[in-house]
């Protein structure tokens, strides 16, 4: 029997709905929404409790706390995405300005040639890292908690534990650093943002749209498989962790020219509120899968959680708490988006 004309209307019409079905499902899937959704809402919150919390100067000031956590978190992510992790970013945070101004105070080179030694200093520390796991086959973890104790002790040793003297700086790093960029009214934009924004967006470029992304991302997913299609897993570790070093260094050197202190032990614990940011952003703990844009919502979130719990009058000590259920909520959001994807593809 012929096929009359409206079931044939009706044939052609049926991939519309699946069409913006699929829309939908892509779009509950990101694993960006949940974090996202989250931010917006104890934004929200804590402003209801506490009207001045979104108010021009809370945000400023929020900001300027943003860069530095910020910037390691962008080298956590890469790692973690290639199923590693660096547990150093702290005590390399704290080194780093603590060396760079022993180096100036003492006369033996000017700032600006301390600041890049360090930064080199830095970019090693993580090769040293990244040579460990690869070559010699020690775990990350191992690795980077032995190399958090040399670093953090050298910072010490080197300092006899003492702050270093940070207020005869006066370069054109410190301005290009942290200077003020804009400000208007309430509200001050200082340099460390823009550098943060704009590592955000590189990496975000090189992890979803470059060779390398594809080959950190096949590096956390399958070793062994990434091995076989001829990716050198071992020189994307290497690199990845000579990057988190890096820009841990350059993070801890913001650090103390904002607030004009280099203590050898900041940065302490520093590793694993990173790894907290990274991880509720989205990006898989065991590998193979990676955002940046998470990454900047965790981070974020994190900062909204800290400075929103004292706003309202909740005792700072009370932040950890807050914290852990949070990491508890995102990662079993998270699993569940991770069976809702395979049921889908089943």
């Amino acid at each position: 029997m012929a096929t009359s004309i409206p079931e044939v209307a009706s044939k052609r019409a049926e991939p519309q709905p699946r069409a913006w079905r699929r829309i939908f499902d892509r779009l509950i899937s990101a694993r960006e929404l949940g974090p996202f959704a989250l931010l917006v809402f104890l934004s929200l919150i804590f402003n209801s409790a506490g009207p001045s919390f979104l108010s021009t100067m809370n945000i400023s000031n929020m900001l300027q706390y943003v860069p530095e956590l910020g910037i390691m978190a962008l080298g956590m992510t890469l790692l973690l995405t290639a199923g590693e992790l660096d547990l150093s970013v702290g005590a390399v945070f704290g080194f780093a300005p603590v060396i760079m101004y022993i180096f100036f105070n003492r006369h033996l080179m000017p700032f600006e040639v301390a600041f890049f030694v360090v930064m080199v200093l830095c970019a090693l520390i993580g090769l040293i890292n990244g040579w460990l796991v690869t070559k010699v086959r020690i775990s990350s973890f191992i690795t980077t908690i032995g190399m958090m104790l040399v670093v953090r002790g050298i910072a010490l040793y080197a300092s006899n534990g003492f702050p270093q003297a940070t207020w005869q700086t006066e370069s054109w790093i410190k301005s290009g650093l942290v200077g003020t960029v804009a400000r208007v009214g309430e509200f001050t934009l200082l340099a460390s943002l823009l550098w943060y924004i704009g590592l955000a967006v590189i990496l975000h470029v090189i992890l979803n749209n470059s060779r390398l992304g594809n080959w950190i991302m096949a590096t956390g997913g399958n070793l062994k498989a990434a091995q076989a299609r001829g990716v050198n897993t071992d020189r994307v570790k290497i690199i990845l962790f000579t990057l988190s070093g890096l820009l841990s260094g350059l993070a801890g050197n913001i650090d103390a020219l904002r607030i004009s202190a280099a203590y050898p032990i900041s940065g302490t614990g520093y590793e694993l509120e990173v790894i907290a940011m990274v991880v509720i952003g989205g990006t898989l703990l065991n590998g193979g899968q990676g955002t940046i844009l998470g990454t900047v919502i965790g981070v974020l979130l994190l900062r909204v959680i800290r400075n929103g719990i004292i706003v309202v009058g909740v005792p700072g000590l009370a932040y950890n708490i807050f914290i852990g259920v949070i990491i508890i909520l995102m990662m079993a959001l998270h699993s569940g988006i991770g069976r809702r994807q395979v049921g889908g593809e089943a």
